[in-house]
């Protein structure tokens, strides 16, 4: 598993327009292996991918060094169930973004309030760009995935 952005598969995202996503959105370039991570803030709510819920333990997994990074710390994901059953990952900076969260959004409860992962600590690393790519940088890494 990487050091720095704790996923060992080093090509795994984008997931979704992985070729849209590469050519128009900043990425988070992990110094350590390579891997391309938007962090671009979405323009109609000013969020950043790693704001929104996802459907699984691992894909919230693949934003949580953005998080780590924007915060300047280790930040959680937790579990969230909503009013239908389904259950959601969510990345929040600490307890108190969750408790924020959960009073805002009736219907969602994270029993326990109880962490499903973190990061031991927050490090910063030397190699860690932030920008967009270079169509010769998307298509090599487009054709390492």
């Amino acid at each position: 598993m990487c050091v720095e952005c704790y996923i060992d598969e080093n090509r795994i995202t984008p997931l979704l327009n992985p070729l849209n996503c590469l050519q128009n959105h900043t990425q988070y370039i992990c110094g350590t292996c390579g891997r391309c991570i938007c962090i671009e803030h979405e323009s109609k709510h000013g969020l950043q991918r790693w704001n929104f819920p996802f459907k699984s333990l691992e894909v919230a997994k693949l934003y949580l060094r953005t998080a780590d990074y924007e915060m300047k710390k280790t930040c959680g994901i937790y579990e969230i169930k909503n009013k239908n059953g389904r259950y959601l990952y969510k990345i929040f900076a600490d307890i108190k973004a969750l408790q924020l969260y959960l009073k805002n959004n009736e219907g969602k409860i994270c029993k326990d309030t109880k962490l499903v992962f973190m990061a031991k600590e927050y490090r910063e690393f030397a190699g860690t760009q932030i920008r967009k790519l270079t169509s010769e940088e998307i298509q090599k890494y487009m054709s390492e995935r």
